[in-house]
């Protein structure tokens, strides 16, 4: 069973549109979690153009009190502001991007092997009981990838299914980029990291990414699933991957 963490940074991109309260962040998460979503991820970045910090405050006291058990798992890069704010909120999870502060979403994985040392100090920073860190990961990073990121300290890798999501018109490409991340995650299963998977994502090609890439523990599905809430709403939405992930 894969579980399904709803990415809601786009609802707070569309709030951030007016200087108005809604729609509410906290408000669609109680929503996909009563829907039956295991849990909540954030990916607030400095300029604030969609997750705030007030956001991420705000999600962990919701949390805290009504969903003890839906974990929630932050992403970002690790600067000092980043780390002290994993610190005080102490989520389950938290997932290192390589993301520069002007990219518009995450396009890649972590180099492993040139960031190796940063990486390592960044983990023992980021571990705590009760919390689990997670690398971006991209698809092809292989086994020598998998070895270098278990050398970290990381718990988990998150495998960038962005390539993969891109080849909705192109299905040789799409095998092609299947086999990669199948690869990348049997190497991960086998040095003892669990393997999460994000970033374009859909209804269309969950199944057969399921079937291609068994034993990820979490997905997190954000851009898609939103898509699909416009036209069937959240708590049908989520139902929908629920089904095709099996949980």
């Amino acid at each position: 069973m894969t579980l399904l963490s709803v990415n809601l940074n786009a609802v707070a991109q569309l709030r951030n549109r007016r200087d108005l309260p809604w729609p509410s962040v906290v408000g669609i998460a109680r929503v996909v979690l009563d829907a039956g979503a295991s849990g909540i991820t954030v990916h607030p970045r400095p300029d604030e153009r969609h997750i705030r910090r007030t956001d991420v405050f705000d999600l962990a006291a919701m949390l805290r009190a009504d969903y003890p058990a839906a974990e929630f798992n932050i992403e970002g890069y690790p600067t000092p502001e980043f780390i002290d704010l994993i610190v005080q909120v102490n989520p389950q999870q938290v997932t290192l991007v390589p993301d520069s502060p002007e990219q518009a979403t995450s396009d890649h994985g972590w180099d492993f092997h040139a960031m190796g040392t940063h990486l390592t100090s960044m983990v023992q920073a980021l571990r705590a009981p009760g919390r689990r860190v997670s690398l971006f990961c991209d698809s092809d990073a292989g086994a020598a990838g998998a070895t270098a990121a278990k050398a970290t300290g990381a718990d988990r890798i998150e495998l960038f299914t962005g390539p993969y999501g891109a080849c909705y018109a192109d299905p040789d490409k799409a095998e092609y980029e299947l086999a990669a991340l199948a690869e990348t995650a049997r190497a991960a299963h086998a040095v003892g990291l669990g393997v999460n998977a994000g970033h374009d994502l859909t209804l269309a090609n969950l199944a057969a990414f399921q079937a291609a890439v068994p034993g990820v523990e979490e997905v997190s599905i954000g851009h898609g699933l939103i898509a699909d809430a416009l036209l069937t709403g959240f708590p049908a939405a989520v139902r929908a991957y629920r089904a095709l992930l099996g949980s």
